[in-house]
């Protein structure tokens, strides 16, 4: 396997008594889509931004493209803050035009669906335009390393698809991809996971890997809502989709105690847990340690 283009090596940091990344180690190659799992406050943004060297760790290493990040290696890399780093007040034209000059790089081509507003003030943008625009803005200069902290975050189902297409065609370029998401249906789309649960790298691999021989109680009820708000209301860590009701990790005995607790009828069933439900485990299970999980 070539080099890494981006390496954490034990990388930690604190703020204050906080420590809201713990020792992770993380490596992402050329062409590879690499997804950054974890809830809110699991440290993943934190990690983004040490590997960008917008944060010094408080111990530990970080190479980006072969070396530390100073300036003229953050040159060759392309990133989308999760406040996409647009100009509100400008257009979308002249955005792009003010990011080619910057990296003196040669004007990117505007996508045909974002052409027809190229002359449109960002903020006047839909949310999918804007994160469309951002991302073209990332990749103007051709960078060897991409690093996308929640792109495709508060838009379409059909906008994420179109996104996700735009990232695999760098990688395929060759391009090392870091990619954040709150949705684990995109887990599917990287070649590799790292799922981060209070600062601590908590589990990497395949979406396989991660789930491991982790379970889940399926919980049919005529009642679906009362289900749901006595689970609940009992701290069990419930995942809703639809009117279908899943506790990640559930003790059959224990869940059974509170449905009859609250008069609420229902069969239960033990089924593969998903990654969503793998995330809410780790969450809970927590590191023992106080204080941590600044985002």
């Amino acid at each position: 396997m070539t080099a890494p283009l981006i390496l954490a090596r034990a990388v930690t940091r604190r703020f204050g008594s906080f420590t809201a990344v713990d020792e992770v180690s993380m490596e992402v190659h050329p062409g590879e889509v690499v997804g950054l799992l974890g809830a809110n406050g699991a440290g993943k943004t934190t990690l983004m931004r040490m590997l960008l060297g917008l944060l010094t760790p408080s111990a530990g290493t970080v190479d980006l493209l072969g070396g530390p990040p100073d300036l003229q290696r953050r040159r060759r890399i392309g990133y989308v803050p999760q406040n996409l780093g647009l100009y509100a007040d400008l257009t979308v034209r002249e955005n792009l035009a003010f990011v080619s000059a910057s990296y003196a790089a040669p004007m990117p081509e505007i996508p045909g669906d974002l052409a027809g507003r190229a002359d449109v003030l960002v903020q006047d943008l839909p949310l999918g335009a804007q994160r469309q625009a951002a991302f073209v803005a990332a990749t103007a200069h051709s960078p060897r390393a991409l690093l996308l902290d929640e792109p495709t975050s508060g838009v379409d189902a059909l906008a994420r698809a179109r996104l996700w297409d735009t990232i695999r065609d760098e990688a395929e370029r060759g391009t090392a991809v870091l990619v954040t998401t709150h949705y684990m249906q995109e887990a599917q789309q990287c070649d590799r996971l790292l799922m981060m649960a209070d600062g601590v790298l908590a589990a990497q691999g395949s979406e396989t890997d991660i789930v491991g021989d982790t379970t889940a109680l399926e919980v049919r009820a005529s009642d679906w809502a009362a289900a749901f708000t006595a689970l609940t209301a009992a701290g069990a860590p419930v995942v809703l989709t639809g009117q279908r009701i899943r506790v990640a990790d559930g003790d059959p005995a224990q869940v059974r105690r509170i449905l009859d607790g609250a008069g609420v009828p229902a069969e239960l069933s033990s089924v593969p847990a998903s990654i969503e439900e793998r995330m809410v485990v780790l969450a809970r299970a927590g590191t023992g340690h106080a204080g941590r999980g600044a985002e």
